[in-house]
């Protein structure tokens, strides 16, 4: 008999939606957090039929459900950071702040998904406020793209100025910091971080390619990813920055609509 060379990996959690083509949702999630070599564990809120070009349905699991998977983790194996997506419902909201205070989650990223490439409502635009009361001050980073950041802050962000604007105001509102996304910029795809007291601008180029599906659910689980392995907020941001930039330079031809980023670029063989 041999005997097994048992080995420990940092666990993190995923709580969000499913994307069966792959390119988001928990999907991208849990490959992110295998490229950063984290045992990665998931509680499904809603599963979503999509592809690189449309959405066709969305179902959202019942909360007792979402609560035994909350339970089976926490109970077990607990995670060193959590990140959560998609939360389509007022019900499923109620459910994930609850559990998350339950068990005293710790370094929580909430990336507040609200569409999908297409335009497809995957937030009922009804259930914004109600997001922001109930689960915005449970949010170590939060991490809206500019048309979310726009719709949370009911104003147009036209550039830098606005995106510091914008992060003031969601701080203000109970996030314990902030990462405003760039990525909708026409100039550039620099982020705007806000810490409550002091701005750091991320910056990077645009990159020439229409396959970014699933970008923003990579750079939330990515920053997650980090601070599970023990960064502050500043480097944990920024590495997951230099991860997503790497993921969509090396992006991957698939599907008829907007591809998804590759997520395992640093091991692909030239």
């Amino acid at each position: 008999m041999i005997q097994a060379k048992t080995k420990t990996k940092i666990p993190i959690l995923t709580i969000a939606g499913s994307d069966c083509s792959g390119g988001a949702g928990i999907q991208a999630d849990l490959k992110t957090f295998n490229a950063h070599n984290l045992f990665g564990m998931s509680v499904v809120l809603s599963v979503v039929a999509e592809n690189t070009v449309r959405v066709i349905s969305c179902f959202d699991i019942p909360t007792k459900i979402i609560d035994e998977q909350m339970l089976a983790v926490y109970e077990d194996i607990e995670p060193a950071a959590v990140k959560i997506g998609m939360l389509g419902s007022k019900e499923i909201i109620t459910c994930v702040k609850e559990n998350l205070l339950r068990f005293k989650a710790k370094n929580v990223v909430i990336d507040p998904v609200m569409f999908a490439k297409n335009g497809y409502a995957l937030m009922p635009l009804e259930n914004c406020q109600f997001f922001k009361d109930e689960i915005l001050s449970l949010a170590d980073v939060l991490t809206p793209n500019i048309p979310e950041a726009e719709f949370l802050c009911d104003f147009k962000i036209l550039n830098e100025e606005d995106m510091k604007k914008a992060a003031i105001k969601l701080f203000k509102e109970g996030a314990k910091s902030v990462l405003i996304k760039g990525g909708h910029s026409k100039d550039n795809t620099n982020d705007v971080f806000y810490d409550g007291k002091e701005f750091s601008i991320f910056k990077a180029e645009k990159i020439n390619t229409k396959n970014t599906h699933g970008t923003g659910c990579t750079l939330s689980s990515a920053i997650a990813s980090n601070l599970a392995l023990g960064k502050e907020k500043h480097e944990a941001i920024k590495l997951a920055k230099d991860y997503v930039y790497g993921a969509i330079l090396n992006s991957l031809a698939l599907g008829k609509g907007c591809g998804p980023t590759n997520h395992f670029f640093q091991y692909d063989k030239e």
